[in-house]
């Protein structure tokens, strides 16, 4: 495969972390993959995704390599599959034995990373996927998250003996992060196959190859930079009344799963260790990471983050990403100012520590809605370095799971835009160049920019007390509350 038509595996979500980089051989400097991560920025959907480094050895598509089987009859059986995954990981993916592979959480990161690369990295139609796919995808995931469940804790709980007396002893159960993420990210994982099994019998919109002729592309042609993706084609005056509505509703739903994997990755990226390497190469203070311009904006008495955002050039990926780390270096500073206000070291400065309170409250409002307007955009310096840095198994795995969940909603909303677009160009072509031009950086425009679902999703993150149930606001409970309802006006008919 060339690499440009990689690109849409790639995701431009992050910028890509090579082995060599964390400490194993080997780099992903041109096969690029699905799913954001931390690495570098591509020219692809990203979109649509983050990505991470492979194994140097093998494209993404191709999946594992694998040994044949010991008595050489026929291809390996899953238990020598499974054998030769753990043994990779237990080795930090440095298969020479030298002990200079990455850790256990990065490796099992970047495994996860790669294996939704290999399962859902040509995802380029809005179809479902084949059967092969997603028993291939399902048994993998639970090998790999299998080991969430040997991560505990201790916990208090009462025994009563076999006189009849009660006590206290302690007991092990699965960590309480885990025990709350892994069920639902694991719902949210069978939501999006199913929504895309939804497209099975859709016959009102089409795909033309993007080798196909001009004419056969119709006005329909793809005038964005995705030019490696087939061209959405639909019937002369667009798709019905019925089918149009249907294929919103379908977009609101994966909207739904995208805002709660978004809600769930960013609050394990919160509650990871900032790593020293990163706090070593901050200035010294915020200004200096800002920019004049910048502070200064930040810093005046009538602030406003909207207007902020405004008057800031957004114009590309690029700019929306380094505005982005200049505002969390910022961020940083300032909290480990106030940390270490009692302590006479080169980080104390002349700025009150209310002011500097206040600066950070609005740094983080700026962040926060730049998440939510650019969610394809890579992750952040920031946010590499604590995955590649971090240590702790089970934010590795809960991490990396809700990334390429977040990654894999983002390309299917992606799709369904498309369909769209393609329906808006057959009714008014003038609406369809009017689509294109607001674009930014050829994804999905501010999803979640309202100031209802703003303040819904930092709940979320910060609010233990709000469950992901609450967020998600899910169907089925929906649905019950429908049926209710209906049963109570029949009811209340019937007696009348």
């Amino acid at each position: 495969m060339h690499r440009e038509e990689m690109l849409e595996d790639s995701g431009n979500r992050a910028h890509t972390l090579s082995f060599e980089d964390a400490g194993g051989g080997g780099s992903l400097a041109d096969d690029k993959v699905l799913v954001r991560s931390q690495g570098s920025t591509t020219a692809s959907d990203a979109s649509e995704g983050q990505q991470i480094g492979t194994a140097p050895d093998r494209s993404p598509e191709e999946g594992p390599k694998s040994r044949p089987r010991k008595d050489g009859n026929g291809p390996p059986s899953d238990m020598e599959l499974m054998k030769e995954k753990f043994a990779k990981l237990l080795l930090g993916e440095d298969m020479s034995g030298a002990g200079t592979g990455v850790s256990s959480a990065l490796a099992l990161s970047n495994a996860i990373t790669n294996l939704a690369a290999s399962v859902f990295g040509e995802q380029w139609r809005l179809e479902p996927m084949s059967a092969e796919r997603k028993a291939r995808w399902r048994k993998e995931i639970d090998w790999l998250l299998s080991v969430t469940d040997h991560i505990v804790e201790f916990v208090a709980s009462q025994q009563t003996s076999e006189d009849g007396k009660h006590m206290e002893i302690m007991i092990t159960q699965q960590r309480k992060d885990l025990r709350m993420n892994i069920p639902a990210l694991r719902k949210l994982d069978a939501m999006l196959i199913e929504y895309l099994d939804n497209f099975k019998d859709q016959k009102e919109f089409w795909y033309v190859s993007r080798d196909a002729d001009e004419s056969e592309k119709g006005n329909a042609q793809r005038t964005d930079d995705k030019w490696w993706l087939p061209t959405v084609r639909v019937p002369p005056n667009g798709l019905s009344e019925a089918s149009r509505k249907w294929i919103q509703h379908q977009k609101e739903l994966v909207n739904q799963v995208l805002k709660a994997a978004m809600a769930i990755n960013a609050n394990v990226l919160m509650e990871m260790e900032i790593p020293e390497d990163y706090i070593e190469s901050l200035p010294k203070n915020g200004r200096s990471s800002l920019g004049d311009a910048l502070y200064r904006n930040i810093t005046e008495e009538d602030f406003d983050a909207e207007a902020f955002l405004e008057s800031a050039d957004l114009s590309t990926e690029h700019k929306i990403l380094d505005l982005k780390d200049r505002i969390e270096a910022s961020v940083v500073i300032w909290k480990r100012k106030m940390h270490n206000k009692d302590v006479k070291s080169s980080w104390v400065s002349a700025v009150s520590w209310g002011k500097r309170e206040q600066f950070e409250d609005r740094a983080e409002t700026i962040l926060l809605i730049l998440k939510h307007r650019f969610p394809g955009i890579p992750q952040s310096q920031l946010d590499i370095s604590k995955i590649q840095y971090n240590k702790d198994v089970g934010y590795s795995i809960l991490e990396s799971y809700s990334r390429i969940l977040e990654s894999l909603a983002f390309t299917v909303m992606s799709r369904i835009e498309d369909v769209l677009r393609a329906d808006s160009l057959a009714q008014d072509p003038a609406h369809g160049k009017l689509l294109d031009s607001e674009q930014v950086t050829g994804t999905a425009k501010s999803i979640v920019d309202t100031a209802e679902e703003t303040e819904k999703l930092n709940k979320l993150e910060s609010n233990g007390s709000m469950t992901l149930s609450d967020f998600m606001e899910w169907e089925m409970d929906q649905d019950t509350e429908t049926k209710e309802e209906e049963e109570e006006e029949s009811e209340t008919g019937g007696g009348a």
